[in-house]
């Protein structure tokens, strides 16, 4: 097996991961040998510096790696890189050196972090959230339910988004991070069933009076969290791109086996053009991704970029791999075939880590059309119908 002194990354390094893909989505649970895998290469470590436990991977090498687990499986690349990537770069971003060993413990796969930010009643509308951190003597306490989270139900860590309840005088944000230790009285965990990336643990945390230490309450303006949560629209971009290459790897190999009205599937234009446009698709999808990657890494923001990025390649992916699904015909649509698991996966990436729907709407203000405003309107008093 590869470490992580060879700094690269390809779709041999994750083989015997590859190899348990069908096991793990059937099981929904990631083995532990694969797990143990992913510490031994050092894929965990590629996102952070040396002296946090990480190697200081340039962009490229975290881009090779991110999408040659994701095309070894979906499953447990959301949960590896949810953990390491997006969890340890919000303590990075917003927390101090009292969190490093806590950004160590990822690095190194000793704990597992969620990024717990949805409720059972609010998806991208942050103005109905409602999970609350409340002064309790020195400390805190959190209340509150997150739901559909990634990693919650195994989660020693949560990175939570709660409201702070601010006494008399306290003009900070309304906002918080609270990195909150799940494994204490008043943290209830339960998963949820899920169409794809079935191996990832998905989930909800209910708070109750559980306790969060003083430092790991950070106030942070909601407007700054967004900068944050770019991490995640490009892990999930990159797992795009993945399991369409996956996919189309797939449909190639199943075009030259396939006999049909006396020719292989490959001779038919109709595959071919398919096959084409979906090998452009990808790649157009690969470069803006490591453009994107490039500049984060380098301390740009790139919001708008791998918003960009996370619209195209999401969706992009899910027509992909519905073309595999229709090149493989019946065998496409039976479960525990390769590009059924393909297409579940696919599809929640859409929504992973901010609808592509809504994220639309933040592009468009990047662009100075203004934020999307919503207004009741009265559509039959100006035609004079109205009772």
């Amino acid at each position: 097996m590869r470490t992580i002194t060879d700094m690269y990354f390809d779709v041999d390094t994750f083989a015997a991961i590859a190899a348990r893909a069908t096991q793990t989505d059937a099981s929904g649970t990631i083995p532990a040998e694969s797990w143990q895998e992913l510490v031994e290469t050092g894929y965990l470590g590629l996102f952070h510096p040396r002296h946090l436990g990480g190697s200081g991977a340039d962009a490229a090498t975290q881009v090779r790696a991110m999408e040659a687990l994701a095309r070894a499986c979906s499953g447990t690349y959301w949960a590896a890189t949810v953990s390491s990537l997006l969890c340890g770069n919000l303590l990075a971003t917003y927390g101090d050196e009292r969190h490093h060993e806590l950004i160590r413990s990822l690095a190194t796969g000793k704990r597992l972090a969620a990024f717990a930010i949805v409720e059972t009643a609010a998806g991208s509308d942050a103005a109905t959230y409602r999970t609350l951190v409340r002064r309790a003597g020195s400390d805190y306490t959190i209340n509150g339910e997150k739901s559909r989270i990634t990693n919650a139900p195994r989660a020693d860590l949560a990175v939570t988004l709660a409201r702070r309840d601010r006494p008399a005088g306290d003009d900070g944000p309304e906002w918080c991070l609270a990195f909150v230790d799940l494994d204490q009285p008043g943290v209830h965990r339960y998963d949820i069933p899920h169409m794809g990336l079935r191996g990832m643990p998905w989930g909800g945390i209910v708070y109750t009076d559980a306790h969060v230490d003083e430092a790991n309450v950070v106030p942070v303006p909601f407007t700054e969290l967004a900068e944050g949560m770019t991490w995640g629209w490009l892990l999930v971009s990159v797992a795009a791109v993945a399991t369409t290459e996956a996919a189309l790897s797939a449909s190639v190999r199943h075009a030259r086996q396939r006999v049909s009205f006396g020719r292989p599937l490959a001779h038919m234009e109709g595959v071919q053009a398919q096959v084409a446009d979906a090998h452009a698709r990808i790649d157009a999808a690969r470069l803006l991704a490591r453009r994107g990657a490039a500049q984060r890494v380098a301390g740009h923001s790139a919001r708008q970029l791998i918003g960009m990025l996370k619209v195209y390649a999401t969706e992009m992916a899910v027509e992909v791999t519905q073309c595999a699904v229709q090149i493989h015909g019946a065998a496409g649509v039976t479960e525990g075939h390769e590009v059924e698991r393909h297409y579940r996966d696919a599809q929640m990436n859409v929504v992973g880590a901010f609808a592509t729907n809504r994220l639309r709407e933040q592009i468009a203000e990047g662009l100075g059309l203004g934020p999307a405003v919503y207004r009741p309107f009265d559509w039959l008093a100006p035609t004079g119908l109205a009772g």
